[in-house]
């Protein structure tokens, strides 16, 4: 079966579902999925890596009096916090099903990405409050020491964001890719402020970078909180039109209609879907099951669908038929 991100493995089987009443016959096919490339040695070089200059940030920057390098220290430790999230995610994820956790622990990349994106805002929204009243109450730098070190930084989270980058379809790995380049891009903003500040000695330059990088941070996280949430909410992921998948299904060989369609995210990378299909022919066969679940896969990305084939040779309307009925 053909991979649709680099931590997509597909493997299909079938099975035939214990539902079985009123002249409905369900059937379900599920793409396994597993053999996800391991980022772990990525996370803890780039949690190393961060945790360090963090603490050299925050030093110079309590010892020089800049809340550019404050500010910067403080994004960069919710990073440290982000990754660490990420990585236990990425762990968690790989556990086996249970009989409490059918699914495994899959979600758990959704809730890091989620908290991920809730721990900047609200680092962000400390340094934003302190930005404003260092703009009322200026305080000199050195402008100099800071753009210097804040070069380092671009290095650090440079080279943190490359290691992520060929992940970026995987939401739980995008939220350290954006993180990383988005400190890379504020650091910049860091060296060119405190070279102004060397030579023009406008000491305001320094809380204006803060509410600078505050809002840049803002901006690179809000998408990422979006998508989390509407995951987190068991909403169609933003990577899948939902009209062009009803309509693949609604024009299979054999299928007079469709209701109770659902399609949700078990994880950051894997897309699940359930749906009846009526065909009042009959049952298709489990090799047409295999293949319609496999045209999901290939088109959609939909890795772990469910279809019920209902036969409609009763008379009975199934019970979930109405688009409200959930």
């Amino acid at each position: 079966m053909a991979q649709h991100s680099l931590h997509d493995h597909h493997a299909a089987g079938h099975h035939a579902a214990g539902h079985h009443a009123a002249g409905h016959h369900a059937a379900g096919l599920h793409a396994g999925h597993h053999g996800a490339p391991d980022y772990g040695r990525a996370f803890a070089i780039g949690i190393g890596l961060n945790l360090a200059y963090v603490l050299v940030e925050a030093a110079l920057g309590l010892v020089l009096g800049s809340l550019a390098l404050l500010a910067d220290a403080g994004h960069n430790l919710g990073d440290v916090l982000g990754l660490g999230l990420s990585w236990g995610a990425a762990l968690l994820s790989r556990r086996r099903p249970s009989q409490r956790f059918t699914y495994g622990l899959r979600s758990s990349s959704i809730l890091a990405a989620l908290g991920n994106a809730v721990i900047l805002l609200v680092v962000t929204g400390g340094i934003a409050w302190e930005a404003l009243w260092r703009l009322a109450h200026p305080v000199a730098v050195a402008g100099g020491t800071v753009a210097w070190v804040a070069a380092l930084g671009i290095l650090v989270n440079g080279a943190t964001a490359l290691m992520f980058v060929r992940g970026r379809r995987d939401l739980n790995l995008r939220s350290a890719f954006v993180h990383m380049a988005a400190d890379a891009l504020i650091a910049a903003g860091v060296v060119a402020a405190g070279i102004a500040i060397a030579l023009t000695g406008l000491a305001w330059l320094d809380p204006a970078v803060g509410l600078a990088v505050s809002a840049i941070v803002v901006y690179a996280t809000w998408g990422l909180i979006k998508e989390a949430m509407g995951l987190a909410l068991d909403a169609v992921p933003a990577a899948i039109d939902a009209r062009a998948v009803r309509a693949h299904l609604a024009a299979l060989p054999g299928v007079a209609a469709i209701h109770d369609l659902h399609i949700w995210g078990m994880s950051t990378t894997e897309t699940a879907l359930t749906c009846h299909l009526v065909m009042p022919g009959g049952h298709p066969g489990d090799a047409a099951l295999t293949r319609f679940a496999h045209e999901l896969d290939e088109r959609f990305a939909i890795h772990h669908a469910t279809l019920q084939i209902e036969v409609a040779d009763s008379g009975d309307v199934c019970a979930l038929t109405p688009e409200h009925v959930v």
